[in-house]
């Protein structure tokens, strides 16, 4: 039998470390059917094998984002963003163009406005807002949604103007006035104003409260789907055939299926179950191990326990181990107690289920690996594949456990500031001087034995895994006598290919290109090796295949 499709010409890297290179490479169906030299693989070709030229460049395993929000991420590519934009002017213009251009949306809402966005010393109110647009509701959020700003109309029709108890762990900041000033910490104080948006907050409700929607109209339901789709054609453009989706409702699960069964998912996705800190223990057995039970395909898959252990660093929400550098006294507050935690992850990993925990401070990181410790002394040790999300700040006494644990690092490149266009403020005076070197360690993870996935967490970030792997591969220090903490190219595709299918229990069928895996590829504009680090984001896919179906073609759509 003829392949159906043939890439020659090619420099691929097929991330098998028994055969790393190749120069062609035949798919059929949905599997990879011979990878080799050009003459081998173009001997496979029939009348009907559309044969793809890719000009000496790269061809690699179809990329895995290892952390990111579907949803969330979807709904954002239609919202204003503030990525880059710095002073009240240029923000004023930003909001008020974004405004005139959208007269009837019920909230305005913009993303990635930095918390510097001011300047490095004024932080944003409801009164810098009002200024801009005091007519109609209005929210900015912080690039890492952690943090959002509301004008005093949004938070009128919130109902949190005069301030609300919005749990542990989450903040309406009050002014001096007694009234809220505008700043909302964490997803319980944002929720009450993202509600107001077109897609009443939806989006959210998977990472914020684990929960679904109590009611959805079939018009509304359509509307989340068309927007759905369109965040999975923006993926499969570039490059990526796989994500770990990390929402974890009823919801999206659903309608990810139903686009599956009606026209195929653009990429592979696999979701968690979220499991917040009010909910029941027994959940995990009644709904988390049902979720596994009834998603469990090669496209869509819900094997696994997210959880926050706390918030971040900017909004004061992270835990440490120590005090913040500019706070005295304070620590930050986790969203579990160490009791409560290490429950959680010894059930979920008894019911054959590894746990992700969001771990931004270093007292955030060590409770989690206590918990992955109480998991192993209660039920021995397993291939779990428990991973900590994140980690911002590791102390120099947990280094070493991760390996010791085989707890997994899932880092984002595009997270450190001074990278990435994030300003380096106030994070560094946040966390202070002696905690900059194990800042966004990953190298020094990585040569303590841990095993690491590299992600966006997109819209916290931008997407494209192409400059993220140049941002792992060009991290400045922030001063001389830091570490040096990037890593080599192969090192970084390996974290965004093969590494992130082995964390997914799919290393046997995707992340390498060998003959039966699944038929997952990326085809890229230039030589990945050839080109420079700080050039590799200039580099574009031109084609994109999953499960044997093109999804992404340059200059011809999906």
């Amino acid at each position: 039998m003829s392949a159906d499709i043939i890439i020659h010409n090619a420099r691929i890297l097929t991330m098998d470390d028994a055969h790393p290179r190749a120069e062609a490479i035949a798919l059929t169906g949905n599997r990879i059917t011979a990878v080799g030299s050009n003459d081998e693989i173009l001997e496979l070709a029939g009348p009907a094998t559309r044969i793809v030229d890719a000009g000496g460049a790269t061809v690699l395993p179809g990329f895995n984002e290892a952390h990111m929000h579907i949803f969330g991420g979807s709904v954002s590519l239609g919202e204003l963003s503030l990525f880059g934009v710095s002073g009240f002017d240029a923000l004023s213009k930003a909001v008020r163009d974004y405004a005139d251009a959208n007269p009837d949306l019920p909230l305005l809402v913009a993303q990635t406005a930095d918390y510097t966005i001011l300047s490095e010393t004024e932080r944003v109110t409801r009164h810098h807002l009002d200024r801009i647009i005091p007519d109609r509701p209005f929210m900015m959020v912080a690039p890492d949604r952690h943090t959002a700003w509301a004008n005093t109309i949004a938070l009128e029709k919130a109902g949190i103007l005069q301030g609300r108890d919005v749990g542990v762990g989450n903040e309406i900041v009050m002014g001096e006035d007694g009234l809220a000033n505008g700043e909302l910490r964490e997803s319980n104080a944002m929720r009450p104003v993202a509600s107001m948006s077109v897609t009443g907050g939806r989006e959210g409700l998977g990472v914020g409260t684990g929960g679904d929607p109590e009611h959805v109209t079939p018009e509304e339901r359509a509307g989340d789907i068309a927007v759905l789709k369109k965040g999975l054609a923006y993926c499969a453009s570039l490059g990526i055939t796989s994500f770990q989706n990390m929402d974890g409702n009823l919801y999206q699960l659903e309608m990810l299926d139903e686009i599956e069964k009606t026209e195929g998912l653009a990429a592979r996705v696999r979701m968690p179950y979220h499991m917040k800190n009010f909910m029941p223990l027994s959940d995990l057995e009644e709904k988390a191990a049902v979720w596994k039970a009834r998603f469990d395909t090669d496209k869509l898959r819900c094997n696994f326990v997210k959880l926050f252990m706390d918030g971040v660093t900017e909004g004061e929400t992270a835990v440490f181990v120590d005090d913040y550098a500019h706070k005295p006294g304070w620590k930050g507050e986790p969203l579990f107690s160490g009791d409560a935690f290490n429950t959680v992850a010894t059930e979920a990993n008894r019911l054959g289920m590894p746990v992700a925990v969001h771990a931004i401070g270093d007292g955030a990181v060590r409770m989690v690996l206590d918990g992955y410790e109480a998991s192993i002394n209660a039920s021995g040790r397993k291939d779990m594949r428990n991973r900590v999300e994140h980690i911002e700040v590791v102390h120099p006494d947990d280094i070493k456990r991760f390996a010791e644990t085989g707890t997994i690092a899932s880092m984002q490149p595009t997270h450190p500031p001074g990278s990435a266009g994030l300003p380096l403020e106030p994070y560094r005076t946040y966390i202070g001087r002696e905690r900059w070197p194990l800042a966004f360690a990953w190298k020094t993870l990585v040569d303590a034995g841990a095993t690491i996935v590299f992600a966006t967490d997109w819209p916290v970030s931008p997407l494209p895994p192409l400059s993220c792997i140049g941002d792992a591969m060009t991290r400045q220090p922030w001063a001389e006598d830091m570490p040096d903490q990037r890593l080599s190219l192969q090192e970084t595709l390996a974290a965004y290919t093969r590494t992130s299918a082995w964390v997914e229990y799919m290393e046997d069928r995707k992340g390498v290109l060998k003959p039966g895996y699944l038929a997952d590829v990326v085809v890229l504009s230039g030589d990945i090796e050839a080109t420079d680090p700080a050039s590799i984001a200039a580099l574009s896919p031109v084609l994109t295949i999953c499960d044997g179906r093109v999804t992404f073609e340059a200059g011809g759509g999906r």
